[in-house]
C-alpha cells in the first residue's frame, strides 16, 4: 500500500528518484514492471504492472464508439508505457507524459494506495487549495459517516 506525499526534483533528463521507503514495495509489486500514464487532472499515474491491469481491462472493455469511453481509452491506454526503475532507483519519465503533466524541476509523488499520483508543483499546490475551499463539503456520499 502506497501513501504519503513527497517532494521531489527530476534531473536533467528527467529522473526522478523514487524514495527509498517505496523502491522495494514498487519493485516487489509489479516484479520491476511500472506502468506511467497521463489523469484526466493533468498529473501522471504510476502503477506496478499487475495493479494497472484491471483498470487497463476495464477501459478497454468500455464501448469504443461511446464519446467518453474512447477519450478516457485515447488518454490512459494511449499515454500508458511499461517501465522501470533504475539500479539507482530512479524512473525516468518520458518528455511527452512530462509536457502533458507541466512536470519541470520540482515534482510530488503521491501515494494512492495501490499506486501513486506525480504532480506538478503548481499543480499539487492547487489541488491542495482546492481540497481546502471544500471544508465542510470535501465528504462525497458514502463517506459521510467517516471518522478521522
Amino acid at each position: 500500500m502506497f501513501q504519503g506525499a513527497a517532494a521531489l526534483n527530476l534531473d536533467v533528463k528527467g529522473r526522478m528518484a523514487i524514495p527509498a521507503r517505496h523502491r522495494d514495495a514498487l519493485a516487489k509489486a509489479g516484479e520491476g514492471r511500472l506502468v506511467l500514464t497521463a489523469h484526466p487532472h493533468r498529473c501522471l499515474l504510476l502503477y506496478p504492472e499487475p495493479a494497472w491491469q484491471p483498470i487497463r481491462a476495464k477501459i478497454l472493455a468500455a464501448p469504443s464508439l461511446e464519446v467518453q469511453s474512447a477519450m478516457l481509452r485515447r488518454l490512459l491506454v494511449g499515454f500508458a508505457i511499461d517501465t522501470e526503475m533504475d539500479a539507482a532507483g530512479r524512473l525516468l519519465l518520458p518528455p511527452e507524459l512530462r509536457q502533458y503533466a507541466g512536470l519541470e524541476k520540482g515534482v510530488w509523488l503521491v501515494g494512492q494506495g495501490n499506486g501513486f499520483e506525480i504532480w506538478s508543483e503548481a499543480g499539487w499546490k492547487t489541488q491542495q487549495e482546492a481540497i481546502f475551499a471544500q471544508g465542510d463539503k470535501l465528504l462525497p456520499p458514502g463517506l459521510a459517516d467517516l471518522a478521522l
